[in-house]
């Protein structure tokens, strides 16, 4: 966990040992069925569970904040941003059965309270959200349909309620024709590994 401490140094040390569980539940998991890709199993630290706390490097969120991770398939970003803010309530989703039960084990093993899952189709869900969040699910006009319906009005943060996605290259083609602000932040400014010299934040306010 010296990955962690070298970039969230304020992080607890019931913190660090959840990150260490989840690293060890994933690995476990991973042997009987394909939670992450095989080849990034080594790099797990870095690409998955670094990578989804780039959200937390963007923005911190107030306590009582909901957030929706839409195909959270192994729990990311979901999971560590549930470490990160012990305070913030994460409703995690994904029409693949078998990956929510890895995530929901998870949940029950570690105690962790301000988590759910659920096996679900985001178009589906009723509830509203301050933010929904997700790490390259698809492409993000598809991804503005199936979620702006889902984003409360009610502010509770200085950030405007809206979408925060990990993406990475170039996303102009991708968001060509898109008549929403767009915000994208470089991960590389936060951590110094090779791995996220594409990576971005993508943040769209949605009114």
């Amino acid at each position: 966990m010296e990955i962690i401490k070298k970039y969230f140094p304020e992080v607890s040390d019931t913190q660090l040992q959840q990150f260490a569980h989840l690293h060890e539940h994933i690995m476990l998991w991973n042997d009987r069925i394909n939670v992450i890709s095989r080849k990034d199993t080594d790099a797990f630290l870095v690409n998955h569970l670094l990578h989804s706390l780039a959200i937390a490097r963007f923005t911190s969120f107030n306590n009582g904040t909901k957030v929706l991770d839409i195909g959270t398939g192994g729990g990311f970003p979901g999971l560590p941003l549930a470490i990160m803010f012990p305070e913030v309530n994460f409703h995690l989703v994904d029409s693949i059965g078998k990956k929510i039960l890895v995530v929901d084990s998870f949940i029950k093993d570690s105690g962790l309270k301000n988590a759910t899952a659920e096996q679900v189709r985001a178009e589906n869900l009723k509830e509203k959200y301050d933010f929904v969040v997700s790490r390259a699910v698809t492409a993000m006009p598809k991804f503005i349909g199936w979620t702006k319906n889902k984003i409360s009005q009610h502010q509770k943060n200085t950030l405007k309620n809206g979408i925060i996605a990990l993406k990475g290259g170039d996303l102009t083609e991708e968001f060509a024709g898109l008549s929403y602000q767009i915000t994208e932040e470089p991960v590389s400014q936060w951590f110094d590994e090779p791995f996220f010299e594409s990576k971005k934040v993508i943040y769209i306010p949605i009114r």
